[in-house]
């Protein structure tokens, strides 16, 4: 009897506990984007200009070109250091495979587009969103940037650099309505949980990234 009803009692308590938890994510998600809209930008002419752009990696073809969403990004970054809002870009990436290079790619096509290789620095470390801001002011010593990635990418993060120590200003690319609806939603829901990721790293775990080494700063 005891047991029927407590198994009563669970069956009628779990919607409410599947409920609260989806708003307490809901919540959070929201907190993030509100936290971070003051530091957020689409137009490339209301960004403040800061000494460096950081660019965050977002996959390579089989042949080493970048994705169209990373080619955006580092045109992106382009863009603002033609304008002669940042001095210097950081390309952040994955690396961690001889034939995964997704810096090199980024630099290439920066390069290509007229930025000399002396103002860009690689972090061939940047296994993550957590991890590049990590590395961004403990190997970089990077205080200040303009953070590049699409729309969907900008909030989580530019919180993340921001509670890392790196003031970070976000510059947005476009995304809903450029690529496909598909893509879009499969990157928005695994967003929505990196968010929740990013809350635990920053707030609580504060792990230490798969790699660190020697301080490089930038010059």
């Amino acid at each position: 009897m005891l047991l029927k009803s407590f198994l009563l009692q669970l069956r009628l308590a779990l919607p409410l506990l599947i409920l609260a938890c989806a708003l307490t994510s809901l919540a959070l998600n929201y907190y993030v984007k509100l936290v971070t809209s003051n530091y957020r930008h689409s137009d490339i002419a209301k960004v403040p200009a800061e000494p460096i752009a950081i660019v965050f990696g977002a996959g390579i073809w089989e042949d080493g070109t970048p994705t169209p969403m990373l080619a955006d990004r580092v045109q992106a970054a382009v863009d603002l250091y033609k304008t002669g809002r940042v001095r210097q870009i950081l390309m952040t990436g994955d690396n961690s495979s001889p034939d995964y290079n997704e810096v090199k790619a980024m630099q290439e096509y920066a390069q290509a587009q007229g930025v000399p290789l002396n103002n860009i620095t690689l972090d061939y470390a940047g296994l993550s969103t957590y991890e590049s801001c990590y590395r961004a002011k403990e190997i970089f010593g990077i205080t200040q940037a303009v953070l590049v990635t699409q729309n969907f990418h900008i909030a989580r993060a530019v919180y993340t650099c921001r509670q890392l120590g790196v003031q970070a200003i976000g510059l947005g690319t476009p995304d809903w309505g450029k690529f496909r609806q598909s893509s879009m939603i499969r990157y928005s829901f695994r967003e929505f949980l990196a968010v929740l990721k990013a809350l635990w790293e920053v707030r609580v775990s504060r792990p230490k990234p798969t790699f660190l080494g020697p301080f490089e700063g930038i010059k």
